[in-house]
């Protein structure tokens, strides 16, 4: 179980500087950060370290009070959430602005809600400019000008935040999986990530690409630490136009490599489209464990019984709804557009409803252990033994013999080959290999990789060559 670090929230108006703050004070680059206001949307999470203390700091979407419809209603209550768990608040200004109307609503609003917030008043470059600061006194009584971006009155700020939290305070243990959640845009992510964390975690609408960041949660669960990342929609390069959405997509990719596992969410209505298969290659070629979600699929059940009804009435040939059939049918079409994830387990689920969450669940668990699968080297070679290695040696290659196997590394397995070959092994030997392994160990979800030690050409001259000793 990970343990409770003091929370310091960050709020404020749109595009005050939020996210730099919090990048600052984390140490990362986990917010995005553009000239464009309402980036961040979600609350993300982070944890940041000073003079020997840990706390926990989120970064919340740019508020607007009185817009209650919509994605910015949905950024309030967002906000609203840390805010209540928050054991400080700091509301970021923008110095060279001054306090405008929305700075005093927020900071009433802070207060109404007992958290009054510490000011820090952003954009202040030098010392000569920290005179504009007070002009905020209005707004509150702790006033700290800061420059989120060059550093600037940052280290005066993290004092005052940490002044009561006890220096050594509670060391988080990672967690025991790292969950990115990838695919299209408008597919269910959010709602997915909402169902497992058991919690409205991230923003849900049906506007696409409404996630830009990615949102981290940690879920403890029958004695088990997940981290789910819910990533931006990934789009067609084509269909990228804002910087932020640009942005978005670069930095989904790089959050899948901070996971262990990839969840690709599909949508089963729709089935799977050449823009699934690109984004599954991502987490493939990224090295990533898969789990293929084809999700939706409460609604794809209640279009097939449709179907069967309406072809019921025409008086067509009658064949009674099977769920279950329907699954044995539709995952041979999954298969076939996604051949290169054939090792990744398929569960059909709805988010909306939470049916079959539990299994994927179970999946998740499976997956790691078997990414995380050592087999000993004595293991290994018995069962090199017993594979008849001529069945995948096509006509015209080279007899391939392999004389030893063993494992270098996990996350994913790594296979190192000794063999007879002075180049390395055709790509679908590889795979008549990991077929044969796979049949034998449990590698479910988790891709298999090789290594090969080549013969040295001229081994065999050198060695009839070799003087003969005396």
């Amino acid at each position: 179980m990970t343990a409770k670090l003091p929370s310091i929230v960050i709020v404020g108006r749109p595009n005050v500087g939020k996210s730099t703050l919090f990048n600052r004070l984390t140490g990362t680059r986990r917010s995005i950060v553009t000239n464009e206001p309402g980036i961040t949307r979600d609350r993300i999470y982070g944890t940041a370290h000073w003079e020997g203390k840990s706390f926990e700091v989120v970064d919340t979407g740019g508020i607007v009070p009185e817009d209650k419809a919509g994605i910015p209603g949905e950024i309030l209550r967002q906000a609203r959430v840390a805010i209540e768990n928050a054991t400080r608040v700091v509301q970021v200004v923008d110095g060279r602005a001054g306090p405008t109307p929305l700075d005093q609503e927020l900071a009433l609003l802070m207060r109404r809600a007992g958290k009054p917030p510490i000011l820090a008043v952003n954009k202040v470059d030098t010392p000569k400019q920290a005179e504009f600061a007070a002009q905020f006194y209005e707004l509150g009584d702790e006033i700290f000008p800061i420059s989120a971006e060059h550093g600037y009155g940052v280290d005066v700020l993290l004092d005052a935040l940490t002044e009561e939290i006890p220096v050594g305070e509670a060391a988080v243990a990672p967690p025991d999986v790292n969950i990115a959640i990838i695919g299209r845009p408008n597919v269910g992510k959010s709602t997915l990530l909402n169902q497992l964390v058991g919690a409205e975690r991230s923003i849900v609408s049906a506007e696409p690409g409404t996630t830009r960041d990615a949102v981290d949660t940690v879920v403890d669960r029958n004695g088990k630490s997940y981290r789910f990342l819910d990533t931006a929609g990934i789009r067609r390069k084509g269909k990228t136009k804002l910087i932020a959405e640009k942005l978005s997509v670069i930095m989904a990719r790089q959050h899948l490599e901070r996971a262990d596992i990839a969840l690709l969410v599909a949508d089963s209505a729709m089935g799977i489209t050449s823009h699934d298969a690109t984004i599954a290659s991502y987490a493939e070629q990224s090295g990533r464990s898969v789990i293929i979600v084809m999700n939706k699929w409460d609604l794809a059940l209640a279009a097939a019984q449709e179907k069967a009804t309406d072809q019921k009435k025409r008086g067509g040939k009658f064949v009674a709804f099977n769920a279950n059939k329907l699954v044995q049918d539709y995952e041979p079409l999954v298969r076939q557009r996604l051949k290169f994830l054939s090792y990744a387990p398929v569960v059909f689920l709805s988010a909306k409803t939470g049916e079959n969450i539990d299994r994927l669940y179970k999946l998740i668990d499976r997956v790691a252990e078997a990414r995380h699968k050592r087999i000993s080297t004595g293991e290994l070679n018995r069962w090199l033994a017993s594979v008849d290695l001529d069945k995948g040696t096509s006509p015209a290659s080279r007899e391939v013999k392999i004389f030893y196997i063993t494992q270098a590394t996990t996350a994913p397995p790594t296979f190192v080959l000794f063999t007879n070959q002075l180049k390395p092994l055709h790509f679908s030997y590889q795979r008549f290999l990991e077929n044969q392994l796979r049949a034998k160990f449990d590698f479910t979800g988790t891709p298999i990789r090789f290594t090969q030690r080549l013969k040295k050409r001229g081994s065999r001259q050198r060695e009839r060559r070799a003087p003969r000793k005396s």
